[in-house]
């Protein structure tokens, strides 16, 4: 179960990763950032959604659920408690209080 969905998991991580680099900019360039867009929308014009703007959120989600899922099921496998920092030994400090300074000699006076 666990490895099918380890190879489900990686299979969409490459195809999300294609299908966002396929995509073309939203009018992000130095242009637009001075005004020289041509809409008074906030952030542009948004038309239909494309198929690859679908094809990304539907990678996204299921990409967000393999690694929610592979997550709960390493920890039930794991045995619930796991920590990394579980088995390293406390360090032993030696903390002592800062000796003090000796005491200045009395000035002679003449």
């Amino acid at each position: 179960m666990i490895a099918l969905l380890t190879v489900i998991h990686i299979i969409v991580c490459f195809f999300l990763i294609i299908v966002v680099l396929l995509q073309s900019g939203k009018s992000g360039d130095i242009a637009a950032a001075f005004g020289g867009q041509g809409s008074q929308t906030a952030f542009g014009p948004r038309g239909a959604a494309t198929a690859l703007s679908r094809a990304t959120t539907w990678s996204a989600i299921i990409f967000t659920v393999t690694s929610i899922t592979l997550s709960i099921l390493a920890q039930k496998r794991g045995g619930g408690s796991n920590s990394v920092l579980q088995g390293l030994k406390p360090s032993q400090t030696n903390s002592q209080p800062a000796k003090s300074a000796p005491a200045p000699a009395p000035a002679q006076q003449k």
